[in-house]
């Protein structure tokens, strides 16, 4: 019988996890009971993807804002701390930012303008345009912000994330400046003292400050690389990619996936014979067009996936083949075409025509997407992804 459906992805719903438990049995027993109950069976290069969020509960990889705060004053002692480039959220920042204003007795609050680095934004680009500043060159401070702009609640939330953020640093007995600049350099001229708060541009960030004379630079990802009290850490992305989990405490990203990814692996093959895919995700790396916002604020998509999903896809384009190279042909003769195409294609097809128009991006970030889209953010209960037929082509 021809094959009609090609990918299908499921999520899976499994139990709560706790501090403590065994993610991989847990993730193994999930796929297997919802194969049998499901009535699908389990394939090669089939693909199971998790949520970080479960893998961090499971590792028990929290922290405090005491926590954090240890870790700040150890590395900037009293110095006034010029924190810049953070994102606009409640859920990723406000606790950390409470920590480090706990650890700290002045913050220099530096905020980019219109928007922070993953689109949340202060204010709309075009009012910027009406008041004749330019965000990369103009720096403001708050009363001017304020004079040009007003106050502004952002449109998902609420919130107004300029008063927000100051009121949680002077909550914290320190004491907080607010000015707003796109320009690393610009926090030299407050303090020499920097803690970069980006996520994706922080090397960039972090290079210019080190080079323009700042006495201290660190970053998100410098704080909590290691346990401070017994505190969970993330050797490789500190505080970044954590979420909000108590009022007073964060869950930092998972650490050490790698031996999660490959156990789960073995152990679906001891069982069946099969050799699946295994992958963490995160944020999927996608923009709301409504909102402006980008979803990563995870360091990575992925943290650690097994060596099945590396690289990128390798695929030409359907319509291109029908509109150009087997334009005199319908029906079955072109389907026979482009099936015998698509068998011989090329093993990369990087600048060929062909493929022009295809996703040019990694398969664990197309994949991650996919998953994160599928299991959502909220109730749906659904921490685990199984996803069949993605490697398929149109010839299987």
């Amino acid at each position: 019988m021809e094959r009609i459906v090609g990918t299908v992805v499921r999520g899976l719903r499994g139990p709560i996890i706790n501090n403590g438990d065994n993610m991989e049995q847990i993730a193994v027993d999930t796929v297997l009971q919802a194969a049998k109950i499901e009535g699908f069976s389990i394939e090669d290069q089939d693909i199971v993807t998790i949520t970080e969020s479960v893998v961090a509960r499971a590792q028990g990889n929290y922290a405090t804002i005491d926590d954090i705060a240890t870790d700040v004053k150890a590395k900037f002692g009293e110095e006034t701390i010029g924190v810049i480039f953070p994102i606009l959220s409640r859920n990723r920042f406000a606790n950390c930012l409470r920590g480090v204003a706990k650890g700290a007795k002045k913050i220099v609050l530096m905020l980019s303008y219109p928007a922070d680095e993953v689109g949340n934004h202060l204010v709309d680009i075009d009012e910027l345009d009406v008041k004749g500043i330019n965000p990369w060159t103009d720096v403001l401070s708050e009363a001017e912000f304020r004079n040009h702009f007003g106050y502004n609640t952002h449109p998902f939330t609420g919130v107004d994330y300029i008063e927000y953020y100051k009121s949680l640093v002077e909550a914290e007995g320190a004491t907080c400046e607010v000015i707003f600049s796109n320009n690393p350099k610009t926090i030299l001229d407050y303090t020499k003292n920097v803690l970069a708060c980006d996520i994706h541009s922080r090397f960039r960030t972090k290079r210019i400050l080190t080079n323009n004379g700042a006495d201290k630079v660190y970053g998100l990802d410098d704080i909590l690389k290691e346990s401070i009290n017994g505190s969970g850490f993330n050797e490789e992305y500190g505080l970044l990619g954590s979420n909000k989990a108590t009022e007073d405490s964060v869950k930092l990203f998972p650490n050490n996936c790698q031996p999660i990814v490959d156990a789960i692996q073995a152990k679906i093959k001891e069982v069946t014979g099969k050799t699946v895919e295994v992958m963490v995700y995160g944020d999927g790396a996608f923009k709301d067009p409504v909102g402006k916002i980008w979803e990563l604020a995870d360091p990575v998509v992925s943290p650690a996936y097994t060596a099945g999903l590396d690289g990128t896809p390798n695929e030409v384009k359907l319509k291109y083949l029908a509109d150009n190279n087997f334009s005199h042909l319908r029906g079955e003769e072109l389907k026979q075409a482009v099936s015998g195409y698509i068998k011989n294609k090329n093993e990369d097809l990087v600048g060929a025509m062909e493929a022009q128009g295809t996703t040019p991006r990694r398969l664990t970030d197309l994949i991650g997407s996919l998953s994160d889209l599928t299991s959502g953010s909220g109730d749906k209960g659904t921490p685990m992804i199984y996803i069949q037929g993605y490697f398929d082509n149109y010839t299987k």
